[in-house]
Order: C-alpha cells, then structure tokens, then sequence
C-alpha cells in the first residue's frame, strides 16, 4: 500500500477519482465557442413562436372569404327591405332594421315550417338509428358476398337526391307501385303526394336515403372494437345484449352520435328532395323551412324576408352543433385537457 504524501498541514487524503486535463489537440487548442448575445436570441425565438400563427394566414384568409364574409352580406340584406325593383341596387334599399325578423316570426309560414322540419328530420334521424346499426352488426362479420351487399347498402346514400325525388315520386303516384302494394295487402291506397299523408312520405324517402350514412360510421366503430374484449366477455358468459350494451356500445357511441349530429342538420336543410318529390308550391304537410326561404326568394321575391329567414334557419341548425361540440368537450376528460 503507497502512503499518501505528507505535507506542512498533514497527509493529503484523495477522496473519488483524480480530475485529468483534457487532451490538446493535433494543431493546437481548440478554438472558443462564440459569445451568445441574449439581445439576439430573444427575438429568435420569439420569432419562432409566431412562426404557427403565420402559417394559419391561407387557412383564416379562406374562411374569412368563404365563411365570414357570405355571412355579413346576409345579415346586411336581411335587414334591407330588398325585392325585385331594388336588387339592382341592393346597396342603397331602404333600411328597415329588424322589421323583416319580426314579419317571419309573426306574419308568415316561418314558424309552421320550422315545426314541419324540426319533426320530419327528428322522426327520420331516430328511424335511421336502428336501420344502420342493425346493418352494421348484420354485415360484421365475415361471410361469403359482404362487399357485394355492403355495396348494396351504399346504393341510396350515393344516389343523386334528384334521381331519388324523381323515382320516389313515381312510387308514390296514386296509381303507383306504393299504392298497388298497399291494395294487395288490404290497405286503402292514398294519396302520398299531397295532403297529411305526404308529411309520412318525406319521412320514409328521407330514411330510405339516409340511413347508410349511420351504417357507415357504424362499421368504422365496429372496426375499432378489440377482439381480445369480444373473447374476455364470451369467457365471462356475456349474452348477446350484455356485449352489444357493455362491450359493443361504448366503441359505437362517438361515431354514431357523429352520425346522428350530421343526419340531423342535413335533414333540417334538405331542400332538393323535398323540392323534387311535392314540387313547389309544396302542401302544407310538408313545407319545410329551404323550401319556404325559397319560395320567398324567387317567387314572391321578398329576398330581404328570406335573408332573414335564412340567418334564423342557421342560428336553429347551430344548436345541435353546439351541443355536441360541448359533449365531445366534455367526453375527452383529463386527457383532452392543456397541460
């Protein structure tokens, strides 16, 4: 054992290993890093932290040409008093503030038609619900022809509205195939096309169109399901509704809501359909809120009333919308939230 070296204060005792001098290399010392001035790097990164909101210049440029400014303009020419003498020079119509609001809430169709829509399209979302599930689960699994019958089922949902309209009202003619149908089966034939029977006809072509929209999404719900689950809830002993409600349903809920949400706004502004199948003027039954904005539009050519008629149609579909933004918010959890 070497003793440690002895000086004027004692022996010097090493504690860890001994620090060494880094190597000089080849050619001399290594040169210095330069200084870094603060004042510099400040707005370096300062301007790297604006660099995002730049790029969403394209992206608020298109929506404030797309979106904002389309919106102004009607709001503007709602509260002009616009017709066919005045279009010309729309600019300089007489201003009548909010009178042509007041007229569609008291003295037109406005809130009969908002009635027609709302339980048309409500009644034609919830008929759509079990139609696209149950579709969904039926082509599931594998068997021999399910792209062959998934593509069937895409048929009226990829179908024109006009090529719909067009067919459903030769259907539903009163010597149609609806009614020799109906005759066959001991029902009394109708008329679909006109009276209170025609309010159950937009119903069931509106369905009729729309419920791939819900298998669709339904499949891609499916699709995310986890077999290893399916096998967990067969061991468990889970009956076919316990794994549909505990196993199935969770995966199913967003995008069927998704579904729900668009089904919903698309039904409450569809307007080809209805235009196709009653024509215009349409019965009472079914005259919904595009086809009454229309009507005002270009044929009683009050365009200021159906401006208006317009903004109060888009503050009604913007409910729904706002109420599922604020569900899909609130289903992120923890997760969902800025850290």
């Amino acid at each position: 054992m070497t003793p440690a070296p002895l000086t004027e204060d004692g022996p010097v005792t090493t504690v860890g290993p001994r620090r060494t001098e880094p190597p000089t290399p080849v050619g001399g010392p290594a040169p210095t890093a330069a200084p870094v001035h603060r004042e510099s790097a400040r707005p370096r990164r300062t301007r790297q932290r604006h660099r995002p909101l730049w790029m969403l210049v394209p992206g608020g440029l298109l929506t404030l040409v797309v979106i904002v400014v389309p919106l102004l303009t009607a709001g503007y020419i709602s509260l002009l008093d616009l017709d066919q003498y005045s279009i010309r020079q729309w600019v300089g119509a007489p201003f009548v503030a909010l009178d042509n609001y007041v007229e569609a809430v008291r003295a037109s169709h406005l809130p009969h038609a908002i009635g027609v829509s709302l339980g048309y399209a409500l009644l034609a979302t919830l008929l759509t619900l079990p139609l696209g599930v149950a579709a969904a689960l039926a082509t599931h699994d594998r068997f021999r022809g399910r792209a062959l019958v998934r593509s069937i089922f895409l048929i009226p949902y990829v179908l024109p509205a006009f090529v719909v309209g067009t067919v459903w009202r030769i259907i539903l003619q009163p010597d149609g195939v609806a009614n020799a149908v109906l005759g066959q089966l001991g029902f009394a034939p109708g008329l679909w096309l006109n009276g209170p029977r025609s309010f159950w006809a937009l119903v069931i072509v509106q369905v009729w169109t729309a419920w791939p929209l819900v298998y669709l999404l339904a499949v891609s719900g499916l699709h995310t399901v986890d077999p290893v689950v399916h096998e967990a809830a067969a061991l468990d002993g889970a009956g076919w509704w316990a794994r549909l409600r505990y196993v199935i349903g969770p995966y199913l809920r967003g995008p069927v809501s998704l579904a729900l949400v668009i089904s919903f706004l698309h039904h409450v502004n569809n307007f080809t359909l209805p235009f196709v199948l009653f024509g215009v003027p349409a019965p009472r039954d079914v005259e919904v809120l595009p086809v009454l904005t229309y009507v005002e539009s270009f044929q009683n050519f009050r365009f200021g009333l159906s401006a208006a008629m317009a903004v109060l149609s888009l503050v009604l579909v913007a409910i729904p919308i706002a109420v599922y933004l604020r569900a899909v918010r609130l289903d992120t959890g923890d997760e969902g939230r800025n850290p």
